[in-house]
């Protein structure tokens, strides 16, 4: 996945605001809350950041080309940092930014996740 392909899965998830900081990096929000880091790696590959369910961070922190994100995961974060693109297959990479987003949008208030029309029981 390129940082294009990246952007547009991010931006077609339902109420996501996006900024550039971070040294550059392209930030996915909701309700304000980080929930994908595309950049904030030293050299040029792209390199993807998300937060993950206690599980699949045990699960991920050993595999190749993921480790724990530098900065968030030292101070007790449960968040991936994808390195090595070219080792995470597309469809398991949007998979777990799509579970980022999920619990992220969980941890917001449960007034603004009604102001946002987000998981509401029908």
């Amino acid at each position: 996945m390129d940082y294009e392909k990246f952007n547009t899965f991010c931006a077609a998830l339902p109420v996501t605001t996006h900024v550039v900081q971070w040294g550059g990096s392209d930030v996915w929000k909701v309700g304000g809350k980080v929930f994908a880091i595309g950049g904030w790696q030293k050299n040029e590959s792209p390199a993807y950041t998300f937060k993950t369910s206690e599980l699949n961070f045990d699960v991920l922190r050993n595999q190749p080309g993921y480790r724990p994100a530098p900065y968030l995961a030292s101070r007790g974060m449960k968040w991936i940092q994808v390195y090595d693109v070219s080792l995470a297959e597309e469809d398991q990479l949007e998979y777990y930014l799509r579970e980022s987003y999920r619990i992220v949008s969980l941890g917001l208030t449960k007034k603004l996740q009604k102001a946002l029309g987000l998981n509401q029981v029908p």
